[in-house]
């Protein structure tokens, strides 16, 4: 028999999820987030980012929270870095994993980091340079990439252009980021279709947010074109506060169901990650879960109910 097939969720939620939120969660519990999704069996996690806190305060300490991350050697702890200076503090505290946010819209580089596009894609493409030269993995997210909230849909083209220079300059993953979940399942199998057939699948990951309900079914066009991981944030935590609009990133509990009941591997135990959602919850104080929260709950607590009887 042939070996299920392995799909990677990259979970987000500890720095795209957190840095939404109004008040700034304490880097203690910042990390008992991460080690509930470590006990999970989540193997990759976007752990924070290295901005400046006036900026995004929410991420302030990431530096001491990288030093405190458990399982370094098994776990692939990413970290966020805008600029040379961010790549500086995220290498000083042990990143093995660096990625770098290009939209593909002048406007949203403009409101995002208040640099143009031309300079913002000289400016990732020197970082994904540095990062292969230092033997880092780098990795650059494409934002914007189906439709951009100031200047409406993006043009493939446009996509094509962009990750062909991330890719040139050393990239070794593309993430394609549906910024505030504008896509639909035909738009995201057509860029896909198109980004994979120059590139190779294997070079992608994408990015979905559940704006308007259709993030489970671009996840399964992506899929369809081959891509095999993806971004979620547990809960459905998450948004962007430069881009009006966005609500949360698509359920990392929705994505991990789906995947394997479809027959993919993930790695992730769906009863311990139930647990983490109502831990992130009672963190940021709020009703979390995806569309699949209540079932997966119901279920947990029968079957634990059933081993104590």
């Amino acid at each position: 028999m042939t070996a299920p097939e392995r799909v990677l969720v990259n979970e987000v939620g500890p720095r795209d999820g957190l840095q939404s939120l109004a008040r700034v969660i304490p880097v203690e519990q910042r990390l008992a987030l991460i080690e509930g999704l470590v006990a999970a069996g989540i193997a990759s996690i976007e752990a924070g980012s290295f901005v400046s806190p006036k900026a995004v305060p929410q991420m302030a300490g990431s530096d001491r929270l990288f030093a405190l991350l458990p399982h370094k050697d098994a776990i692939r702890y990413s970290a966020l870095v805008p600029n040379l200076r961010g790549y500086e503090l995220a290498r000083a505290a042990g990143a093995g994993v660096v990625s770098v946010v290009l939209s593909a819209t002048e406007t949203m580089n403009r409101r995002n980091i208040n640099s143009g596009l031309d300079e913002t894609t000289a400016v990732c493409a020197d970082l994904m340079q540095r990062a292969a030269a230092d033997g880092v993995e780098g990795q650059a997210y494409v934002a914007v990439a189906f439709e951009c909230p100031f200047e409406g849909p993006t043009p493939p083209a446009t996509v094509e252009r962009l990750v062909e220079r991330m890719i040139g300059a050393g990239a070794r993953k593309v993430i394609v980021a549906d910024t505030i979940g504008a896509a639909d399942p035909a738009r995201v199998r057509d860029l896909m279709t198109r980004l994979a057939g120059r590139h190779g699948a294997g070079v992608f990951a994408c990015h979905f947010h559940d704006t308007r309900g259709m993030a489970l079914a671009n996840v399964l066009a992506a899929l369809e074109c081959g891509v095999r991981e993806f971004d979620s944030a547990i809960g459905g935590l998450g948004g962007c506060p430069f881009s009006p609009g966005a609500s949360g990133n698509v359920a990392t509990e929705d994505v991990v169901l789906m995947l394997q009941s479809m027959g993919f591997r993930t790695g992730i135990d769906l009863a311990a990650l139930t647990d983490a959602v109502r831990q992130a919850g009672a963190i940021v104080d709020a009703a979390l879960g995806g569309h699949a929260f209540r079932w997966l709950d119901r279920t947990h607590r029968r079957h634990a109910e059933v081993r104590h009887d």
